[in-house]
């Protein structure tokens, strides 16, 4: 059994999101869509290689568009929580992206706004 069943991520706003740990590989079926991040444990810290939003069935994925960089840093699960409004989502993926610099390239996956 998982010794983590959810974790709360903090946004730079302040503003905490609660998540189901799963570890990988998982899949979801379609039409769910949410908020989701790859990460693997580092000294008893989850530590986020890629935040985003979507269909989980997609997104949580071989066909992830950043499939081979989230296998390459070490992905050990995915963290997940089902929200349908778009906005709601973009919001919290700016959000908790603003507050885990290490997301992105070249530490994570993310790839930063404007280049």
């Amino acid at each position: 059994m998982e010794p983590y069943k959810s974790c709360v991520w903090a946004g730079h706003s302040g503003k905490t999101y609660s998540y189901i740990v799963h570890k990988l590989p998982i899949s979801f079926t379609e039409n769910q869509d949410g908020n989701y991040i790859y990460c693997k444990l580092v000294e008893n810290e989850w530590l986020p290689i890629y935040i985003g939003q979507g269909d989980l069935a997609g997104r949580i994925s071989d066909n992830h568009h950043k499939a081979k960089c989230i296998a390459n840093k070490g992905a050990t699960h995915v963290h997940e929580h089902l929200n349908s409004k778009e906005t709601d989502r973009l919001n919290e993926e700016k959000d908790i992206l603003a507050n885990y610099g290490q997301a992105f390239e070249p530490t994570g996956c993310n790839d930063k706004e404007g280049g």
